[in-house]
């Protein structure tokens, strides 16, 4: 444990002195007013996912309201998915790292995916712009259980970890590492977590419903049908503060707290002074009607983040994601 936390230290160390460079550019940014300034007459965003998902969601959304702004005329779209994201990510430092008109999508997702698969191209290799959105986790369970509140849940943690099967998305992804955060702050053991993993949420739902699965931890749309027809119960959600009519297990005495976020990248080599016309029209865009009206329909919130900030944010986020990758003890 020493020697992990030796390693985690010094990469965070190392992220932080590539990042912070850029990021007194980045704080200066005001609040927009008016149409953006024109960065560039086509902008890319390289999308490191399949069609259809979050990351590929928030992208969209994001180009469109880049040319509503009127930041660019027109903004192409490029889906590379696999292995939580890693496999854009490597593409698109190694054919995009000196571009300053393509930008890249990422996220917790990322995060944890380099954590666990330790490739050679990893965050390290490119420069976060900026923090958009925040989807946070609701832990629930079938309206039959005993478990009413994060109160109990942790005590049935506590009590018999290895007997509670816990349900969520991919193996290593978010929902895993929250799953694992949870057993953490109950004082459970990590390594004893009993959790199996989902395709979507739905599944998850199924999983619970078919009594397959205790415990189910999804974003807060995929449980919503179910939740309102009373056939699931939310017992916290993953928030500093209550969310979705939800307490947060914070405000529950647990100190479980993750957002599965989503944010904008830019190239290593992309000068500071281009990044900081980037994110200007960046912020430019989020203001946009059409970007909060997303943001509506989705029910994500917003969590605007630059500069030290996002750095720090970041490097925290890392180490969560090794640390839960050694205790859980996950492997490719």
């Amino acid at each position: 444990m020493t020697m992990q936390r030796r390693q985690i230290l010094a990469r965070s160390a190392a992220l932080a002195s590539l990042l912070t460079p850029l990021a007194p550019a980045l704080a200066q940014t005001g609040r927009p007013a008016g149409k953006a300034t024109k960065v560039a007459g086509t902008l890319r965003i390289v999308i490191p996912a399949n069609p259809g998902g979050g990351w590929d969601q928030t992208g969209r959304a994001l180009g469109a309201a880049l040319k509503a702004a009127g930041a660019a005329d027109q903004v192409e779209f490029e889906n590379i998915g696999g292995k939580g994201g890693t496999i854009g990510l490597a593409q698109y430092a190694e054919k995009y790292g000196s571009d300053a008109n393509t930008l890249m999508m990422g996220g917790m997702v990322m995060l944890g995916a380099v954590a666990l698969q330790k490739p050679a191209i990893d965050m390290s290799h490119v420069q976060p712009l900026a923090r958009l959105t925040s989807d946070y986790l609701v832990t629930a369970v079938p309206a039959a259980s005993g478990i009413k509140t994060g109160k109990d849940l942790a005590d049935a943690m506590r009590t018999n970890l290895a007997g509670m099967v816990v349900a969520g998305g991919s193996a290593g992804g978010v929902d895993h590492m929250f799953a694992g955060v949870l057993a953490r702050a109950a004082k459970a053991k990590p390594e004893e977590l009993s959790y199996r993993p989902f395709a979507s949420g739905s599944e998850v739902v199924d999983a619970l419903l078919g009594g397959k699965a205790a415990v189910g931890i999804s974003g807060y749309s995929e449980f919503g049908d179910a939740l309102a027809s009373g056939k699931l119960r939310a017992v916290g959600v993953s928030s500093r503060r209550g969310a979705f009519g939800i307490p947060a297990f914070k405000e529950q005495g647990i100190d479980a707290v993750m957002a599965n976020w989503r944010g904008v990248f830019t190239g290593k080599a992309v000068s500071s002074a281009r990044s900081a016309e980037l994110l200007s029209a960046l912020e430019q865009a989020i203001h946009h009607e059409s970007w909060l009206q997303t943001l509506k329909q989705n029910r994500w919130e917003a969590s605007w983040l630059t500069g030290k900030d996002l750095v720090e944010f970041m490097e925290l986020d890392m180490t969560t994601a090794r640390v839960m990758t050694y205790l859980l003890k996950l492997k490719t």
